[in-house]
């Protein structure tokens, strides 16, 4: 059963059948359900329901996926799970680039979609409580404060959760911040796909390897223009830190 019975879920799919085998797996988890069978209907529920969840289809009448995703983000951080039979790697990372959360390929197992939506919605709780999760555990033993780690013109406070670059602030997600601790505090070290989802997302590796990427590219833009500035790719292998920057 779900954590919370009341959570309500947007299928966004013009195929019935789809919608309805969803619906059933998704109500039988505890989940409330509301279905959208075009894009523009879509977005009405979004604006009138309580929608904590979107299970979004790309090839839509009225407006397709990606048009939803870019409108929805201009007003709205509701989880996104793109549902599509466009598998191909430029398919996932632009839906991944325009603010999806998740990508689920067509045909997919129902129960997999289940599991993804719980896993979804635990991380980005976890999410919202923010970097104060990773600083709690450092302010419950009540000791000296934590040092910062500063690795060439790079230094992040752990203690006030955040990053500067030679003394410039720059804006982290909780889960970008996570990463630039993992690779602040190992400079130099390769780090796989695996562990830095792990470290980022606080859960199991389970073939996201585009959302890896993705964090990484938008923190490789935050760094520098040079997108191998700061942190490198180590071909077949996953990415490390450069000592200096």
């Amino acid at each position: 059963m779900a954590d919370q019975p009341s959570t309500t879920i947007l299928i966004a799919d013009d195929d019935a059948d789809i919608r309805e085998v969803l619906r059933l797996y998704l109500e039988n988890a505890g989940y409330r359900v509301v279905e959208a069978a075009d894009g523009e209907q879509a977005l009405a529920l979004v604006e009138s329901e309580d929608v904590a969840l979107c299970l979004l289809d790309i090839m839509m009448p009225k407006m397709d996926g990606y048009q939803v995703l870019r409108q929805l983000r201009q007003t709205s951080h509701v989880p996104v799970i793109v549902i599509s039979a466009k598998g191909q790697d430029p398919e996932k990372i632009l839906g991944l680039n325009l603010g999806a959360d998740d990508y689920l390929v067509k045909p997919f197992n129902p129960l997999e979609a289940v599991a993804r939506v719980g896993a979804l919605l635990r991380r980005l709780s976890f999410d919202r409580q923010g970097v104060e999760a990773t600083a709690a555990p450092v302010a419950a033993e009540a000791t000296s404060a934590e040092p910062p780690l500063v690795v060439g013109d790079l230094r992040l406070d752990r203690e006030g959760c955040t990053l500067e670059r030679a003394g410039e602030p720059i804006a982290l997600t909780s889960v970008e911040y996570r990463i630039m601790e993992l690779l602040m505090e190992h400079p130099g070290r390769v780090f796989t796909k695996a562990q830095i989802y792990e470290a980022g997302w606080g859960e199991e590796y389970l073939a996201a390897e585009n959302n890896v990427m993705v964090s990484i590219s938008k923190l490789r833009s935050k760094l520098d223009s040079d997108p191998q500035a700061y942190i490198a790719t180590i071909r077949g292998l996953g990415y490390r830190l450069k000592r200096e920057g």
